[in-house]
């Protein structure tokens, strides 16, 4: 029965416009991914950072790095939901919708889950964060500018006023001077989904996300 459900779930795909119809939850959760065919220079297999926009029991949309082909299978891993193996059935600019391959008992649970996080969005006594503190920012996606001029597209994993972390698919020593938007900084550490970047002035919390997301365009302009 299980298994039936599972071929079942991979042939109902839909459209980003019907998705976005059903009932479904609009929450941001940090994860990670990996495609097929992409490796590292060691000839393992890359994973890039991942950020939910809008999730159901049976499908989700997610901003990424760098996005998959319409079909392709991949593992993605969220932390307040897990591993998921998945389908890519429709791309976005930076993103893609992802049908979800789990059993029955497994989708009630994810049920179960989306409406705590649901719940837990409309608590007024959650308190704001540390001044300093890392968070989450609601734009996903900006620009690494390297000290040649070239530019990279690249996710915002979260960010502070000392520094952030990116997932990209350029993949810079440690050590690497670049600005990601308007903040230049040094890569101070690799992770397994991407590296962290340390500002090379602190920057004040009300600005960080606007310096941080700034264009190439907007830099020159």
């Amino acid at each position: 029965m299980e298994l039936r459900e599972r071929s079942q779930t991979r042939l109902a795909r839909m459209s980003v416009t019907e998705f976005l119809r059903q009932r479904a939850v609009d929450v941001a959760v940090n994860g990670s991914y990996s495609l097929p065919r992409w490796y590292d220079c060691e000839g393992k297999l890359r994973t890039f950072a991942c950020r939910t926009k809008r999730v159901s029991p049976f499908r989700m949309i997610v901003d990424v790095p760098v996005v998959g082909k319409v079909g392709e299978r991949l593992t993605s891993y969220f932390q307040d939901f897990g591993e998921f193996q998945c389908t890519i059935s429709a791309t976005l600019k930076a993103g893609f919708l992802m049908e979800l391959d789990m059993t029955r008992a497994r989708r009630a649970w994810m049920s179960e889950k989306l409406t705590w996080l649901e719940k837990k969005q409309k608590d007024d006594s959650i308190q704001e964060l540390r001044r300093d503190a890392r968070f989450v920012p609601q734009v996903s996606h900006t620009f690494l500018t390297l000290a040649d001029g070239s530019t990279h597209p690249c996710f915002i994993i979260d960010v502070s006023t000392a520094g952030v972390a990116i997932s990209c698919e350029y993949d810079p020593p440690v050590g690497t001077a670049l600005a990601v938007g308007a903040c230049v900084g040094r890569v101070i550490r690799k992770f397994d989904n991407g590296f962290a970047v340390k500002f090379a002035e602190k920057q004040a919390r009300d600005d960080v996300v606007r310096l941080v997301a700034r264009s190439p365009l907007q830099q020159s302009a």
